[in-house]
């Protein structure tokens, strides 16, 4: 919608956090910088893919944090936390 009075667009979108990083850049660069975001936090949701399952969008998310934590890409399996008397 545009604010009366002004030439400025107020557009209001929900935006998945995973896909926003780098999403103030490439608008900028897609407007010739008249362009800019204010994010602000709005709600959580529950991903439907499973995240056990290879090439899902929740197992893809979940070996890019454990890539950064410095973890083991792969999952640890349960039985390795289980106690071995």
């Amino acid at each position: 919608m545009q604010r009366q009075g002004t030439p400025l667009y107020n557009i209001k979108a929900y935006l998945p956090v995973v896909e926003s990083f780098g999403f103030s850049s490439t608008l900028r660069a897609a407007t010739s910088g008249q362009a800019f975001p204010q994010c602000v936090f709005d709600h959580w949701d529950t991903m439907s893919s499973d995240p056990m399952e290879s090439g899902s969008q929740a197992a893809t998310l979940v070996a890019d944090i454990r890539k950064r934590k410095g973890l083991k890409e792969q999952m640890t399996p349960l039985s390795d936390f289980e106690d071995k008397l």
